[in-house]
């Protein structure tokens, strides 16, 4: 899909002039990459090089594996189409076979089509970015971006991921895991990305025991200073938090009147929309 500069911008696919970082750390978690064998170590090697693109070297100090065998897996792997090596800097990057593979998980995405009719209907909403994220590993992952802005709303886009301690759709997905999940996740160095990201557990505990009470979260500046987001749960019929709706906005959205109460029962109102249509019932 084309992506065009306009006023209206809408994502479904990753965009090549984003700016998108290299994330920080692999989306899942790697327990012990040394001891990787067989497929294990295949997946592996595609998560980090999927994280951020490099040389067989790098691939080695990062997961501990002796050069010959990460080399060996790499040129298997690009022999398949699964990664490809760019010759100027010898980088190896996910390749087309991959991403034809990957494709499909959206094209079939029961969230996504459930939610399909009523994203339609937040599409026309000024200045605000529209998102549907899901939990992968310890990172809250876009799988659906939609602005209708003046000016673009960075970090925003389909593709981009955080640390699930971070803004308002990590929050409302990191509240509804499982609590094994929650405390293995609070007990890992957690990372600051401005000055008013939240990373003492104790503190985060409180901010997702809220969370779960009101099924809502709103958070200013603690992934770009300048932005704010809300979000609310999506669940399934079981009563499982699959996904979170999540809007975007510059912060001084906030400071009108009335806006703040209007976007929460806009996005409240979608999200329990769209787990209905999943099957979800209230107090089942």
């Amino acid at each position: 899909m084309t992506v065009q500069r306009s006023r209206r911008r809408a994502s479904a696919t990753p965009e090549a002039d984003t700016g998108r970082p290299e994330p920080r750390q692999p989306i899942i978690p790697l327990s012990d990459p040394g001891s990787l064998k067989g497929m294990d170590r295949s997946f592996a090697v595609l998560e980090l090089l999927a994280a951020a693109p490099g040389r067989v070297v790098d691939v080695t100090r990062a997961l501990d594996l002796p050069w010959a065998t990460v080399h060996r897996t790499i040129v298997q792997l690009e022999k398949a189409q699964f990664l490809r090596r760019d010759p100027e800097t010898s980088r190896y990057h996910i390749g087309p076979r991959l991403w034809h593979i990957g494709s499909a998980y959206l094209a079939t995405h029961r969230v996504l089509t459930a939610a399909t009719p009523y994203l339609a209907r937040l599409a026309d909403m000024e200045g605000i970015a529209i998102q549907v994220v899901e939990r992968i590993g310890w990172q809250s992952v876009v799988i659906y971006s939609h602005q209708h802005v003046d000016e673009d709303i960075t970090k925003a886009h389909y593709g981009y991921h955080f640390p699930l301690h971070c803004a308002s759709k990590g929050h409302v997905l990191l509240a509804n895991a499982a609590p094994s999940f929650i405390e293995s996740y609070l007990a890992r160095p957690l990372e600051r990305l401005t000055a008013e990201t939240v990373t003492d557990p104790q503190a985060l505990r409180g901010i997702l025991d809220s969370v779960r009470e009101t099924g809502f979260s709103l958070t200013v500046g603690d992934v770009q200073l300048f932005a704010a987001s809300m979000s609310a749960p999506i669940r399934d019929a079981g009563g499982q938090v699959v996904a979170a709706l999540c809007f975007v906005f510059r912060k001084n959205i906030l400071k009108e009147e009335g806006r703040q109460d209007l976007l929460q029962e806009r996005l409240v109102h979608a999200a329990h929309s769209i787990s209905l249509d999943l099957g979800w019932r209230h107090g089942r």
